[in-house]
């Protein structure tokens, strides 16, 4: 039996539904007219991880990878679009978008003004998103620390650690099929830091009866 197809989609699903968690906060902004108590970092760096990964799927001819990644671009685009409208600090976020696009505009030229059309193109570039996926995946680990420090996991949301481990599980098997270790490597981390927050969730989820549990989308 042929897993592909059937990973391919899974994949896609996944994916697309935990890049779909930032629509709450675009409900919120909306809502509420102010873009307080949200970040503004990971809506642009997640747009920079798309893009390299588009980049990368292209070179590869991979129409999953493709797919999957111009729906996040598109949505982190969103998300960005309307964080600038209603954040009240415009000139950082505007200089901090600028520098993304630099470093975007940067990266674009080497790998294709500099590198010869083939698998060292390839790998190179495979490399570079591994490297800011495993980053993006590691980066909560100091607010698990607090964490852990705090029994409180009213920050964490469950709806998106649960996304992010079934999209990080379907990669790894994706990567796995393909023999490609630039998608199942840098994947892995995210299945382990789902596992730890789940943990989280179990361990002090009624630590306060007094609050809701968790945090939803």
């Amino acid at each position: 039996m042929d897993l592909m197809p059937l990973l391919s989609w899974a994949c896609i699903v996944f994916t697309v539904g935990m890049f779909s968690t930032g629509l709450t906060d675009l409900k919120k902004m909306r809502e509420t007219k102010s873009a307080d108590n949200i970040q503004f970092l990971p809506f642009l760096f997640t747009c920079l991880n798309n893009l390299g990964w588009l980049y990368y799927g292209l070179l590869k001819k991979d129409q999953t990878i493709v797919f999957v990644n111009v729906i996040g671009a598109l949505l982190q685009i969103l998300y960005i679009i309307v964080y600038l409208h209603y954040t009240t600090q415009k000139r950082l976020v505007t200089s901090q978008t600028v520098a993304a696009g630099t470093v975007l505009a940067c990266g674009w030229f080497y790998f294709t003004m500099f590198l010869p059309e083939g698998d060292s193109q390839l790998s190179q570039l495979g490399l570079t998103c591994s490297v800011i996926t495993v980053s993006m995946y590691m980066s909560p680990l100091t607010d698990l620390v607090e964490i852990v420090r705090s029994r409180d996991v009213q920050r964490l949301s469950f709806p998106l650690t649960v996304a992010t481990f079934f999209t990080s599980t379907s990669w790894v098997l994706y990567g796995l099929q393909l023999h490609d270790q630039y998608i199942w490597v840098p994947n892995t981390p995210g299945i382990f830091t789902s596992l730890i927050r789940l943990y989280l969730f179990w361990r002090f989820a009624a630590v306060n009866q007094s609050s809701p549990a968790y945090r939803s989308m």
